[in-house]
């Protein structure tokens, strides 16, 4: 599609809906990171705890 200088309305209207979408999408994004985020915490916490506890074991050993 060739874009014409000054833009018409419905290139605007395109545009905007773009650009619309595109918000839309980083905060879906961002709103299921944010709702995601504690069970991977917990998941790197026990992994953590895990080797850790491995470890001390190996180690005492």
């Amino acid at each position: 599609m060739l874009w014409a200088y000054p833009p018409t309305k419905r290139q605007l209207a395109a545009t905007a809906a773009g650009v619309g979408i595109g918000v839309t999408m980083i905060a879906i994004g961002a709103y299921l990171s944010y709702v995601n985020i504690a069970p991977q915490q917990a998941r790197a916490k026990a992994r953590s705890d895990f080797l850790r506890q491995r470890l001390r074991k190996f180690l005492d050993d």
